[in-house]
């Protein structure tokens, strides 16, 4: 039986010299919470705000003072397409609202005003913050795949909740990180292993999987993420670097297969990469993603006949490709050497 299957949820334990909790079937490297006070929140809101911003669609990030230009813009929009990216922007400029009402409540209580949690600031910034969660679902990862719910959810947590239990859900949620990290490369290393052309890529998946979660882990403000970060660009790098070993005169069958092994892996990199640095889970990309991976592991598996014209994929590609509309998870013959953007 597997040791941590007896762990309680939320245990602590000192490993490789550093405290860690245990959510999730995980160890996660754990960090003090700062004193639950006002200016704290502030920092914390602000810190999340910005990370919102890296992993959303570009164009979110409009200022708290614009709040009521973007809801005019996103209350007369009749287009869906165009009110869908509206919806989003407001959602921005609420967010950035509430950051700036905060601020102005710990000014205040820095000169000594007593700021309460039923003060008229403080029941303005909860609720923006809780229309802009509500509008969360309407915005789009930078991939363009999916939302995360999670990000838009943070700003809320930090504000509403005492700073120590936003980080037991902080833990909560890098388990799920973690797991689709480990879902996605063990599928990865499942469907390329035994086949000799891809012989040696386990190894890379492996490191990089591990780089990953100990990034996922890791805070920007922690004195290790110099080793963490570089870790997981420079595992990251050999695994797109990986090429298959091909024979002298190899056939189109072979060649073939070998395009879309590595456009599987690329685009399995790019995901897991995405899913790192949000810290957050995707799990209808990551869902995707395996189905791709079922098709390619069914369409190569080993058959009678070694004519490559009978391969149901003859001269076409498992793979994602780009257009004006958004992605498409069809099998695309152009698509052969590009990685797919997930």
């Amino acid at each position: 039986m597997n040791q941590d299957s007896l762990v309680l949820e939320g245990a602590k334990r000192a490993i490789g010299g550093c405290w860690c909790v245990f959510y999730g079937g995980y160890w996660i490297k754990a960090y003090d919470a700062p004193a639950d006070t006002l200016h704290a929140k502030k920092s914390l809101i602000e810190a999340l705000t910005r990370r919102l911003f890296n992993h959303v669609e570009h164009g979110l990030n409009i200022p708290g003072c614009r709040l009521g230009e973007a809801r005019r813009a996103f209350n007369v929009e009749t287009d869906p397409s165009r009110k869908r990216v509206k919806g989003a922007m407001l959602a921005g400029a609420l967010f950035n609202r509430a950051t700036d009402v905060f601020t102005k409540a710990v000014e205040l209580q820095a000169l000594g005003v007593e700021i309460r949690p039923d003060n008229d600031l403080m029941r303005q910034c909860g609720d923006h913050l809780q229309e802009a969660l509500a509008l969360g679902r309407l915005v789009l990862h930078r991939s363009g795949e999916e939302g995360i719910d999670e990000l838009w959810g943070e700003p809320f947590k930090a504000f509403a909740f005492p700073i120590e239990d936003f980080y037991k859900s902080r833990y909560i949620k890098i388990a799920s990180t973690m797991r689709d990290i480990d879902r996605i490369c063990d599928a990865l290393t499942s469907v390329f292993a035994g086949v000799p052309m891809f012989a040696g890529l386990a190894p890379h998946i492996g490191v990089f999987a591990r780089a990953a979660k100990v990034k996922c882990e890791t805070l920007q403000t922690d004195a290790e993420i110099f080793d963490a970060w570089s870790s997981f660009v420079s595992s990251g790098e050999a695994l797109s670097a990986f090429q298959p070993l091909l024979s002298q005169r190899a056939s189109l069958d072979e060649r073939l297969r070998a395009s879309q092994g590595l456009a599987l892996v690329g685009g399995g990199k790019e995901l897991v990469a995405s899913i790192t640095r949000a810290r957050a889970p995707m799990p209808k990309s990551t869902h995707e993603f395996i189905e791709r991976l079922d098709r390619y592991r069914v369409a190569w598996a080993p058959r009678a006949s070694d004519d490559p014209a009978a391969h149901p994929l003859a001269g076409r590609i498992v793979g994602a490709s780009r257009s004006g509309e958004g992605a498409s998870h069809g099998l695309q013959p152009e698509a052969a050497t590009d990685h797919p953007h997930l």
